[in-house]
């Protein structure tokens, strides 16, 4: 499609998700905040640059375009979740490898958990309750924030049996599970409008909502019938802030760096920092007490803050892994990421060489990026490490 074809083309103003078409074959889906705006950027001169080859090729491809439109940011997202599923357009999965991709997986049990999975861990699940693909866990994040203010449900810090409330009951989103303050069959009703609405079943959790609201005004429960009226008015008002100011794209790169801190080996710890397209995410940055350990063995220390962060992939998958250190640094990475690259330095602690950096070319990252984030990791380790050592000189 040229761009004098695409003028031709009426476009709202609005969001809703879009489709690059060849015939009747979808080659690709999209969502937007704008669904005028963002077509408009498949056209603009350094498309190749901003959104790659890949992109470029499809848009030569396509000879027509859809849309349609939605309500909010967030049924958008979940639209095109549903969308990429059932179509597979050859280019959304050419794109991103599915292992890459992150899920919502609904538990089964009396008590189902809600919670995000990676596209490798799909296949071991004990559920057809699943949804996805997503392309950014970062913003599924923020959907699902939106989601659990409107229907609370139990995550894996509820535990049940306890009669303690977790602290997501005392901020409201928890239901209560944990302390018994809500029945099964209440509960499943709860979850059953969770998988309608990620279905973009949003009309239907609405009437339900609606007969809910009715049957208790009629019993007198005015309150709790005023709790329903306000979740009614929430869906029909979505504040998709979150996602509007984190809106992917296809071109994100996501680098972390790790760093250890110590004193001959004690009060050992480690930290990972995140950048996002160049942009350091300080509220993803963690910190790692190093457990069982005594010795100044700085690989070790590393091997254990990998392990600890490669279990959880509701933080997001990193395209490029960062270490401080040699070859044996490097090798402890690729055991748990491939593409990963370790900083040697000299006696003065400056940056002489970056192993296996090779890799940054793929992703339009250069030496100087990664010399950067080593040092916005170095910069955080001995911050964590200075606070650990005066904590325990008052102890």
């Amino acid at each position: 499609m040229t761009i004098d074809q695409f003028k031709k083309i009426k476009i709202e103003d609005s969001p809703g998700v879009y489709f690059f078409q060849k015939e009747k074959d979808i080659l690709y889906i999209g969502k937007a905040t704008s669904l005028k705006e963002r077509v408009k950027s498949y056209f603009s001169t350094d498309l190749i640059k901003t959104r790659g080859m890949l992109l470029v090729d499809m848009v030569a491809k396509a000879d027509s375009i859809k849309f349609q439109k939605t309500n909010s940011v967030l049924e958008a997202l979940l639209l095109e979740t549903e969308l990429i599923k059932k179509n597979h357009p050859y280019y959304n999965t050419k794109e991103k490898d599915d292992k890459s991709y992150s899920y919502i997986e609904i538990t089964e049990e009396e008590f189902p958990m809600v919670h995000i999975v990676r596209g490798r861990n799909v296949e071991n699940l004990k559920t057809d309750n699943y949804y996805g693909p997503f392309l950014s866990t970062i913003q599924l994040r923020a959907a699902l924030k939106i989601i659990r203010r409107l229907f609370p449900y139990r995550d894996d810090k509820c535990l049940l049996g306890k009669h303690k409330p977790c602290f997501n009951y005392t901020i409201g989103l928890c239901p209560g599970t944990c302390v018994d303050k809500i029945s099964v069959k209440e509960y499943k009703k709860q979850i059953e409008k969770i998988k309608l609405f990620l279905s973009g079943n949003t009309d239907k959790v609405l009437k339900i909502l609606f007969k809910e609201m009715s049957e208790l005004a009629k019993e007198k429960e005015f309150e709790k019938a005023a709790l329903i009226r306000n979740k009614i008015y929430a869906l029909n008002h979505i504040n998709d802030i979150s996602l509007i100011n984190r809106e992917p794209t296809e071109n994100d790169v996501r680098i972390e760096a790790y760093d250890i801190a110590h004193m001959s080996g004690k009060n050992m710890i480690g930290v990972m920092v995140v950048q996002v397209n160049g942009q350091f995410l300080k509220h993803e940055y963690k910190k790692f007490i190093i457990r069982g350990q005594e010795t100044a063995d700085d690989g070790r220390a590393l091997y254990e803050v990998l392990t600890r962060r490669f279990k959880h992939d509701e933080w997001g998958m990193p395209d490029i892994v960062v270490t401080d250190g040699n070859q044996i640094q490097l090798g402890i990475a690729q055991k748990f990421f491939q593409n990963s690259v370790s900083i040697v330095k000299d006696k003065r602690h400056k940056a002489r060489e970056v192993l296996n950096g090779e890799i940054l070319k793929e992703k339009n990252v250069t030496e100087d990026d990664i010399i950067k984030i080593n040092a916005e990791a170095h910069r955080f380790a001995i911050g964590f490490f200075r606070d650990k050592l005066r904590k325990s000189a008052f102890k």
